[in-house]
């Protein structure tokens, strides 16, 4: 089993045929940056054309024996999520309809404060608002996964801490490896962690060793380490793929509609567009690359099952469906 839980192509039949090349059982897509509410609605309208127009490549994921229908019919499942609350606006009775059009992750922020927690980029971190406290009761009840990848450290250890439910960080790696804004301090791994959740490692340049020159050994050899720390159950791949996607949208990732100025994130003024993946993941079709990696340094075939896809689909067991059906 693969899994990928988290990507953000510009999506097309040849990607859709790459994820079967690769073998991808499941792919977690954003599905909103800035979005409001509508113009979300929009994003999911385009995505059912695209399940009617390649019903022998891909399908809607909604809970995780979709995954196992996926696989025996050789399909993809698409599950969806936010990289930003924006969608339900200002208004805690949009959780439960985002979720019934099929949402199953949302962040509670996107590197900046939102009307829930704290962005990693901001100079203060006051943790969860009484706005997030009320969102995240609301998000366990209905089975809508709390990430917190771009979040600062206190607001994702009190939502991990706060959250009835395992919480993810769908796609970082550990700040010790690669000190970016957005990668994790071992406290905040541990507290996701030892809450029952899950941690997803990105492939995304700017968050890893040597960012486009990260070789296949230094990526698998510091999965290796976090997982002699926090235990490799908890492990799974977030790529971060932003594969075919043009410079223009890095500005809609930053900016959006919140400031006049360019933000250049963790890129820089002279190249604000998308990095160089390393040469041995370009695309879906390199998954392989990554199981080898794990095999060669010393993960046996149950941890790389694991890694690979196997706890992702037991975290989606858990975590999709309502409280009330537990």
């Amino acid at each position: 089993m693969r899994i990928d839980n988290l990507q953000y192509a510009n999506w097309s039949e040849k990607i859709f045929r790459q994820m079967r090349e690769g073998g991808l059982d499941a792919v977690h897509v954003t599905i909103a940056y800035h979005e409001n509410f509508r113009e979300t609605v929009l994003n999911f309208e385009r995505w059912n054309r695209w399940f009617e127009q390649y019903p022998e490549l891909i399908m809607a994921g909604y809970e995780a024996s979709d995954v196992d229908k996926a696989k025996e019919t050789g399909r993809t499942a698409i599950f969806f999520g936010f990289q930003n609350p924006s969608p339900i606006e200002d208004d805690i009775g949009l959780v439960e309809i985002v979720h019934r059009l099929g949402a199953r992750f949302m962040q509670l922020t996107y590197n900046n404060q939102s009307l829930l927690a704290t962005g990693c980029y901001e100079a203060e971190d006051t943790g969860l608002t009484r706005m997030g406290k009320q969102v995240v009761k609301e998000m366990n009840r209905v089975g809508l996964v709390v990430d917190m990848s771009h979040s600062a450290d206190r607001s994702t250890i009190e939502a991990a801490d706060f959250s009835e439910r395992p919480i993810a960080i769908t796609h970082a790696n550990p700040h010790a490896w690669a000190p970016a804004l957005r990668n994790k301090k071992d406290d905040v791994i541990r507290a996701v962690v030892e809450n029952g959740g899950m941690m997803g490692f990105s492939l995304y340049p700017h968050h890893l060793k040597d960012k486009s020159n990260c070789t296949l050994e230094g990526f698998c050899t510091m999965i290796a380490q976090t997982a002699e720390k926090f235990g490799a159950e908890h492990l799974g791949i977030g790529s971060d793929l932003c594969q075919d996607q043009p410079d223009s949208v890095v500005e809609w990732m930053r900016v959006g509609r919140w400031t006049k100025e360019i933000d250049y994130g963790e890129g820089s003024a002279a190249a604000p567009g998308f990095p160089n993946m390393p040469e041995w993941f370009r695309d879906n079709r390199d998954f392989g690359n990554l199981e080898n990696g794990l095999r060669n340094v010393g993960f046996n075939d149950d941890e790389i099952a694991g890694i690979m896809g196997c706890n992702w689909y037991r975290f989606y067991q858990n975590n999709f469906c309502a409280a009330s059906a537990l």
